[in-house]
């Protein structure tokens, strides 16, 4: 069955193009079109779409309209995933979406629309209540701690945090072990440690790799890098 979409946005030419793009996807059905974040839950709520694709800013404060209307939705329709887009690498709100659970919900990059199979991918995962984190973002959020302190977490050693980041950017175990050199078997071995120290080693119901960078953060006032 097609993956039914509810997609909101304020700017003509953004909305035209991306429902265009959604439109002419075989396996995808656009079931409402919407330009603000009170339409947008009247749409949800009316056609309970199976996800959604929202912009982080909209009328009438254009700030985190998206990301209020995203919070929303999780919480009055569970089943229903949605994808907030930004303009801009923002941490601050990629990290407050994802601050109370991350099972769900997406953050992306508008320039990512032009992709189209990783954005119908984004939609797909967090339909069936996966997370899906930009690698940019996660890329802004640990350069911006890098700039603070060489000290992401004591409990963490040097390897771990390097993995951590490679696993934060959405890497899988093997490309992890590619691009540090190393054992998929050592990967794992870290990983493993990782949740421990991180208190997620017996996660079962959310996405582990999301959480673990999650508490990263969270552990150390914000972002943190290498």
């Amino acid at each position: 069955m097609a993956l039914r979409v509810v997609f909101a946005d304020d700017n003509f030419l953004v909305r035209e193009g991306i429902s265009a793009l959604l439109t002419e996807a075989e396996d995808v059905e656009l079931v409402d079109v919407v330009t603000d974040p009170a339409a947008l839950l009247e749409s949800v709520a009316r056609y309970r779409p199976d996800a959604v694709l929202t912009d982080i800013r909209m009328p009438p404060t254009f700030t985190t309209e998206g990301i209020d209307a995203a919070k929303r939705i999780r919480a009055d329709h569970p089943s229903i995933g949605v994808v907030v887009l930004s303009q801009y690498v923002e941490e601050d709100y990629a990290f407050d979406l994802l601050s109370e659970g991350v099972a769900g919900l997406g953050y992306l990059l508008k320039e990512r629309v032009s992709q189209r199979d990783e954005l119908l991918r984004a939609l797909y995962d967090v339909a069936r209540g996966g997370s899906v984190l930009d690698s940019r973002v996660v890329e802004g959020l640990l350069a911006r701690k890098a700039q603070e302190t060489r000290s992401p977490l004591p409990g963490l050693t040097d390897r771990e945090r390097e993995v951590l980041q490679e696993l934060a950017a959405g890497r899988s175990n093997e490309a992890t072990a590619k691009a540090l050199f190393m054992s998929t078997r050592a990967v794992e071995k870290h990983i493993s440690s990782l949740f421990q120290k991180l208190g997620l080693a017996d996660e079962s119901d959310v996405n582990r790799r999301v959480m673990a960078v999650l508490a990263f953060l969270e552990a150390t006032g914000g972002p943190a890098g290498r």
